[in-house]
């Protein structure tokens, strides 16, 4: 079978199904588990997009890189489409990271409520905090591939950071973040 062939394919699925989400709920959400891949991530194997060596030789050798995330990530595709960065919440379960994207998503869409880096997201308990990602190109794959953007022209993207349930943000003293980290916006890549 023809490997070019098998992917293009997979790809049509891909966006077609990507757009049918957007349509349908605002965004199409990507969830990487704890293992460091997605659905689609598996499924191609070697041939996935955003691999450490293609990143390492874009960007002059592995040592500028940021770590590997360790944790599990969610973000959103679909916000670049009506004029916002992309959503990344990181170290929740699938459900809560679904959750959270989708309630902060629909602030977005349905009430055009503009976030900005600083900002608590109202309504929402525990507090939010959105901060900018400064490597978006190196976390959200999916997005840059359904928007046709090379990772070092990449789509806007802002990191939801999380309080725990006291009200402390991972940078406070006492903050308990659960099983995993939140890393600094930055710090980090899938």
């Amino acid at each position: 079978m023809d490997n070019s062939a098998a992917l293009r394919a997979f790809e049509d699925r891909e966006r077609s199904m990507i757009t049918d989400h957007i349509r349908t709920h605002g965004v199409h959400l990507t969830y990487i588990s704890t293992d460091g891949g997605c659905d689609c991530c598996r499924e191609l194997g070697e041939a996935a997009p955003g691999s450490s060596d293609t990143l390492a030789e874009l960007v002059g050798g592995a040592e500028h890189l940021p770590a590997r995330l360790s944790q599990p990530f969610c973000y959103t595709t679909g916000l670049y489409g009506v004029g916002h960065p992309e959503l990344v919440v990181l170290g929740l379960p699938q459900d809560v990271s679904m959750a959270l994207l989708n309630a902060v998503a629909h602030q977005v869409t349905g009430h055009r409520q503009d976030l900005v880096p600083g900002q608590l997201v109202p309504h929402l308990q525990p507090q939010i905090l959105v901060e900018e990602i400064p490597n978006p190109g190196m976390v959200v794959f999916q997005a840059n591939d359904y928007y046709h953007r090379p990772f070092f022209a990449s789509v806007p993207a802002y990191q939801l950071t999380w309080s725990d349930p006291a009200g402390r943000f991972p940078w406070d003293e006492g903050h308990d973040g659960g099983p995993w980290e939140q890393p600094r916006p930055g710090t980090y890549r899938a």
